[in-house]
């Protein structure tokens, strides 16, 4: 594609996963109606879910998926060492994600629980900016696929990016969707950075917090209404806690 007879230099792109679903892959998929132009930005020269072909050769790297194990330590530190630029996409990559949840326990204990006699090569979960520096992060669960786009948009052609930093409440008010408090289930939007449209509020599900924490977020006042509408700080932990988003925020 073409602009002013000038033919745009496309970055080469390589996607990568670590331990994950794989489900934010599927996004940059998805969304056929601009797939095309979106496909025509860039040079896709390693994605495993898209063409058997991989190089080491190329400007932008994608990670998607957490940290559980020493290979993939390693793994990381040699896409850093190649990669001009390192995005990491979604929660796993950019907090940990569900996987982090198993941080909690006794790791040596359930791995001779779950494999026997054949124990599994496992280290607590950790996201991307642990292992490596990070130059970009795209949260969520699964991403937004117009997010990634306008990253492409910004590295091509330099048009502005920035994720929102308003809470997800603001979206839910856009859409004129009902407050979920108010229908008797917590719901982490006043303090998750919006983004996402707020897809699972207007389809009757509480936010978990996928996408992190708003910028400056009021913990105070959010801690207040989840007590005044009679939920226990652990189910308020239980939530915070899913994604791996929070951090060490206390509660109490």
């Amino acid at each position: 594609m073409k602009y002013l007879g000038i033919e745009p230099q496309k970055p080469k792109i390589a996607v990568f996963d670590f331990t994950g679903c794989e489900g934010c892959q599927l996004q940059l998929l998805n969304k056929e109606e601009t797939l095309a132009d979106f496909l025509s930005a860039v040079e896709i020269v390693c994605f495993r879910e898209a063409s058997s072909l991989c190089s080491d050769d190329y400007d932008i790297a994608i990670v998607e998926g957490a940290v559980s194990r020493n290979d993939e330590v390693k793994r990381l530190e040699k896409i850093r060492e190649t990669a001009k630029v390192v995005v990491a996409l979604g929660s796993c990559a950019c907090f940990g994600g569900v996987n982090r949840l198993k941080n909690e326990f006794d790791l040596k204990a359930a791995n001779k629980e779950v494999y026997g006699k054949d124990p599994k090569e496992t280290i607590n979960v950790r996201p991307v900016k642990d292992i490596i520096p990070v130059d970009i992060e795209i949260p969520g669960c699964p991403v937004s696929k117009a997010e990634v786009e306008s990253l492409i948009c910004h590295v091509v052609w330099d048009s502005p990016f920035q994720l929102p930093v308003y809470p997800v409440c603001v979206e839910c008010k856009q859409r004129f969707t009902t407050c979920l408090f108010d229908i008797g289930q917590m719901c982490l939007g006043p303090i998750t950075r919006a983004g996402c449209n707020a897809p699972c509020p207007a389809g009757g599900i509480g936010c978990w917090g996928c996408r992190g924490p708003a910028v400056e977020p009021n913990y105070k006042s959010f801690f207040a209404i989840v007590k005044e509408k009679g939920f226990s700080d652990i189910e308020l932990k239980e939530r915070l806690n899913f994604f791996g988003a929070f951090g060490e925020v206390n509660v109490s």
